[in-house]
């Protein structure tokens, strides 16, 4: 029968996503059928599923971890900002509506079913979900209705697993201060805890993971070293890019604005990964370098509020200036529509209905609408023939004349713009860097050869995750802990 584990974590960023990962890789190849499930996700780096949908990249990685195709029922609730207090809400993979943080709570009991359907749905047929929590069980204010955490545990009577972060330090009072404020029934579900990203000798914290145990009553699984390689796979989070995007001081100079609403971030990690590529993320109140080769404008989910933001930081000069001295610019999905003359929302999907004029570098018009775009593509380069793939995910229509002018062709037709001189260029396909044909070409165009082959790198690091697992967690035990769960 099928067994579930859920490894909960202390805080957000403690590596519940990663280790997960790493754990679907280690069982899956111990001959386990492994499928990793998160009830409820906040992000905007979203993949697109085969079945027409779209979960968070954290799931999607772990889907490839444990050899499977995306699915949207690993992550049936995701949750993507558009403003400091409002999120998107997407269930089992469509758009089920738009929520302000304050009524969030409420709506949780209507979601709880989804996740629920969801899981059980998941769970056929396989011999161990993996499910990673949200956040922290300990936030006592989001328990009442919480789906993400103990919530759901309690739900379907899962084990959960306590995953602390060593690195940002205190963590056995993360660790002890979570088991001191669940009640009697959250508590008792929690069988074990491990701590992540340590750093040094672990044998020095020997007697820190005792006294653990002691004031617990749990036993640890293992105080897991930090994982060197952690950059060489797919990012999630945005407070994640700074370390991934490292300046060499020499090749191609890449600049990225970092804008508030940035999304799908991971299409930079295959430049970042490029010896030969200088990939540096500008934050706000810093100009665009005068010196850079490209300006790339990467995704965004709320797309006239970074066109804004863009222009208050007057970044909108900066790349004005930077194509007059013969720079390039390259905008990927709302990068793409910030380079055009118009953007219009007449359904107010982003605020209050209106037009907004872009940045004009490309003779293109965007109109915002309701359906989104969610499609996995596949085609070629048109100037070098090399072959590529990617995904759509938007929510906005773009035409205009340097549309004929489109330098990708999909199994969905023409894709692309150009500007009259070649500088400018903008298209909606995500994850096209991935593939390592294009981006060898692409390089090529601006005199750089492309050193890595990044579907690769991607493997070969998930098996150094798992074989860093297996070494320093009591994956045994853990698998032992694994219950089947209350339908």
């Amino acid at each position: 029968m099928t067994r579930a584990i859920m490894i909960q974590g202390t805080g957000s960023n403690v590596g519940k996503s990663m280790i997960v990962a790493g754990l679907a890789r280690a069982y899956t190849r111990r001959g386990l059928t492994v499928r990793p499930f998160k009830p409820q996700n906040m992000s905007n780096n979203a993949a697109v599923t085969v079945d027409g949908g779209e979960i968070g990249r954290a799931q999607a990685l772990q889907a490839r971890a444990a050899g499977v195709a995306p699915h949207t029922d690993m992550n049936p609730v995701l949750l993507k900002p558009q403003t400091n207090t409002g999120a998107q809400i997407i269930v089992q993979g469509q758009v089920f509506g738009e929520q302000e943080a304050r009524d969030f709570g409420a709506a949780k009991d209507k979601l709880m079913p989804f996740v629920l359907e969801s899981f059980a749905r998941l769970a056929e047929g396989c011999d161990l979900v993996l499910i990673e929590g949200a956040g922290s069980p300990a936030e006592t204010n989001l328990r009442a209705r919480d789906i993400a955490n103990m919530g759901f545990a309690r739900a379907t009577d899962v084990p959960v697993v306590l995953m602390g972060d060593i690195d940002r330090g205190g963590v056995i009072a993360q660790i002890v201060g979570t088991q001191a404020v669940l009640d009697d029934a959250d508590k008792v579900l929690i069988k074990a805890f491990a701590i992540n990203k340590f750093r040094g000798d672990v044998r020095l914290f020997d007697e820190g993971r005792d006294d653990t145990c002691r004031r617990t009553g749990w036993p640890c699984l293992g105080v897991i070293p930090w994982f060197a390689q952690a950059h060489k796979l797919p990012a999630e989070d945005v407070a994640d890019l700074p370390a991934r995007a490292r300046a060499k001081g020499d090749g191609l100079r890449i600049v990225v604005p970092h804008l508030p609403r940035i999304s799908n971030f991971d299409d930079l990690d295959p430049l970042a990964a490029e010896p030969n590529v200088d990939l540096t993320i500008i934050p706000a109140g810093t100009p665009l370098p005068a010196d850079a080769d490209i300006v790339l404008l990467i995704g965004s989910k709320a797309t006239l509020a970074d066109l804004a933001a863009l222009r208050h930081e007057g970044w909108d000069v900066d790349i004005a200036a930077h194509i007059r001295r013969g720079g390039h610019v390259l905008g990927l999905c709302g990068g793409y529509q910030i380079l055009g003359n118009t953007i219009s929302d007449p359904d107010g999907l982003e605020g209050t209905p209106g037009l907004a004029q872009g940045l004009g570098h490309l003779d293109v018009d965007t109109v915002l609408q309701p359906r989104k775009t969610l499609s996995l593509s596949q085609g070629t380069h048109l100037a070098s023939g090399a072959p590529l793939s990617g995904y759509e995910i938007h929510m906005g229509h773009t035409t205009g004349p340097d549309c004929d002018h489109a330098w990708l062709d999909l199994n969905n037709g023409p894709q692309g713009a150009v500007s009259p001189n070649g500088l400018v260029q903008g298209c909606y396909l995500h994850g096209l860097f991935s593939s390592d044909a294009f981006r060898a070409a692409w390089l090529a165009h601006y005199d750089q050869a492309a050193q890595v082959a990044y579907d690769q790198t991607v493997e070969d690091t998930l098996d150094s995750l798992a074989d860093h697992l297996e070494t320093h967690l009591d994956l045994d035990l853990l698998l032992d802990l694994a219950e089947t769960p209350r339908f």
